[in-house]
């Protein structure tokens, strides 16, 4: 009941006056304590308040200090955060370092809060981005290491440094985009490659390295220095391959062609090697079909030649004829003579020598032929001109024919045409004498440049023609004679008819049955035939000989010159008719 009077009537609570009033005023009093002893216990109870308040003091101070060097720690923290962060300032610090101890660390503590916030998502950062930089770096070497965590330097965590190491992971990420579409561009070639060459391209790319024939994940494949370095021995190995193989190709089909046409082989035989020879001219880079450039194609190719090279020694012979045939065939075009006989005898007889291989003498025929056609196209139009001045010879003679057939005239079936003709005839044979002057001048022309005769089928052609001009010559003047015992023929015939009247003389009779006798020039066309025949004999004959089907024109026509229309008279007269005597 007394501790309850105890209490503040105010508040209610109990109170050191009001337990000291209790302790005095009730206990001390009732129970009888003397002054001396109240005294000790009031000095006992002094001295544990005061080592309370000693103590509480003393907590007090200490927790104070504690405050301070907290404090302390935080703007020092605050600093270095700054520091580390790179900021000189912070907006949320307050500028104010008064107030209670408390006031002031309560006003730092959420900027500090928010600086290690930062400083953790600084952190976060930069191990990301040093991982990134340090896995890139680990691909571009080629280590194939588990890697730990970057170790961040804390002290250092500003924008500015940040900033250096994402500008190193873009170069980084640009070296591997450019390393990677490196990597990309070498697979594909070597893809297309091993195409061409009939190669297995996923075991030729495992070679390099296992990542390259993972064609799902494009971001796994290596893009190590070695990597590159495998990767471009490669592509120039199965390049050089590739130059190898076509150039082998090719020399197998010059070879597949040329022993095509040695042995004239049908065309579809050689339509099953057309992927063969559709690459005789091409360069490397054009090569692209899968499989061109095949080992087993290859294979294929060459033993088609080998087989083809038995075979061409087996018909060595048929085929060394075969080439000698189209050599006389040009030199009997170019009217060019050559012993045939011997000739063959000499290829047979080297064939079965075995002295000479039968490539390089197949080749010496080769270059024969080609000598052969450029000496036929340096006589060609010398020739052609030969042969209009024999087909004008030939018309001339066919107009002597013409004149002296008497019935010329006569309206009979087709005479029109002959007339025809013979209008053609006689401009053709006026043109003669020109052009003999022109082939005389380009056949010592050809001569003076060759250093050589030209001949016509072993004949000299500058002896044919002077000859020709000879007797042509000759004929005229025959022609002449003939045109004065005319004349004087009928001088005589006339002066018969003034003495004796009208009777025939002899002479008229003789002349008028020798109509039907031969040519009045006969004897000088059948002597320059002999002449020319002659030469031809010697020289030409085996012309006819060598080719019997060949259509030979004389080496010169029997007639050479025409009668003209005054003298188409003249043809009856014969060339042996005595002059009449006076009478």
């Amino acid at each position: 009941m007394a501790a309850v009077e105890a209490e503040n009537p105010l508040h209610g609570q109990i109170t050191c006056g009001s337990l000291l009033q209790q302790l005095q005023a009730q206990i001390w009093d009732e129970v009888g304590e003397g002054d001396e002893e109240r005294d000790q216990m009031l000095l006992q109870l002094e001295q544990e308040c005061l080592d309370v308040y000693k103590r509480k003091v003393d907590q007090a101070v200490k927790s104070r200090a504690n405050l301070l060097h907290t404090l302390a720690n935080a703007r020092v923290e605050l600093t270095n955060l700054l520091s580390a962060l790179g900021e000189k300032t912070y907006i949320g610090i307050p500028d104010k370092t008064s107030g209670t101890i408390k006031e002031q660390l309560a006003a730092v503590d959420p900027a500090l809060k928010k600086l290690w916030k930062q400083k953790d998502e600084r952190i976060k950062e930069f191990s990301d981005v040093q991982s990134q930089i340090q896995r890139i770096c680990a691909e571009i070497n080629g280590s194939g290491q588990q890697l730990d965590s970057p170790a961040v330097d804390e002290s250092d965590l500003s924008v500015k440094k940040l900033d250096g190491f994402q500008a190193q992971l873009q170069n980084l990420q640009k070296e591997k985009s450019e390393r990677l579409h490196k990597v990309l561009e070498f697979v594909s070639t070597v893809h297309d490659l091993c195409a061409v060459l009939g190669m297995d391209f996923f075991s030729t790319v495992n070679e390099v390295h296992p990542s390259l024939n993972d064609s799902g994940d494009v971001q796994s494949k290596s893009i190590s220095n070695e990597t590159l370095s495998r990767l471009a021995k490669t592509v120039l190995a199965l390049k050089e391959d590739k130059k190898q193989r076509l150039k082998k190709l090719q020399e197998l089909a010059t070879q597949l062609i040329d022993l095509w046409n040695l042995m004239d082989t049908p065309q579809e035989e050689r339509t099953l090697f057309d992927h063969v020879t559709c690459n005789i001219s091409v360069s490397v880079d054009e090569v692209n079909v899968p499989g061109a450039l095949a080992l087993d194609l290859i294979e294929q190719a060459t033993l088609e030649v080998d087989r083809l090279d038995q075979l061409k020694a087996s018909r060595m012979k048929e085929i060394a004829i075969k080439r000698q045939a189209e050599l006389e065939d040009i030199f009997t075009s170019a009217h060019i003579e050559i012993d045939v006989e011997a000739a063959r005898e000499k290829i047979l007889e080297l064939i079965d020598s075995g002295k000479v291989e039968p490539v390089e003498l197949l080749a010496d025929m080769d270059n024969q032929i080609a000598k052969a056609k450029e000496e036929a196209l340096s006589r060609k139009d010398i020739l052609e001109k030969v042969e209009k001045w024999m087909l004008t010879c030939e018309e001339e003679s066919w107009l002597e024919d013409y004149n002296r057939d008497d019935n010329r005239y006569n309206a009979s079936r087709g005479a029109h045409i002959n007339l025809k003709r013979a209008e053609k005839a006689r401009i053709m044979v006026n043109k003669i004498p020109a052009l003999v002057d022109g082939l005389v001048a380009k056949t010592r022309a050809w001569e003076k440049d060759r250093g050589v005769t030209f001949t016509y089928d072993g004949v000299p052609l500058l002896a044919m023609l002077d000859e020709y001009s000879m007797l042509r010559q000759d004929r005229e003047e025959e022609k002449k004679r003939l045109r004065d015992q005319k004349k004087f023929s009928e001088q005589v015939s006339k002066e018969q008819e003034t003495i004796f009247g009208s009777t025939p003389s002899p002479a008229r009779q003789i002349s008028t049955k020798k109509v039907v006798g031969p040519r009045a020039n006969g004897g000088i066309n059948g002597s320059a035939g002999r002449r020319l025949s002659l030469n031809a004999h010697q020289n030409g004959s085996r012309s006819i000989n060598r080719d019997a089907k060949r259509d030979m024109r004389p080496v010169a026509p029997v007639n050479y010159v025409a009668i003209s229309k005054d003298d188409a008279a003249s043809s009856h007269v014969s060339g042996t008719e005595h002059t009449p005597s006076t009478p």
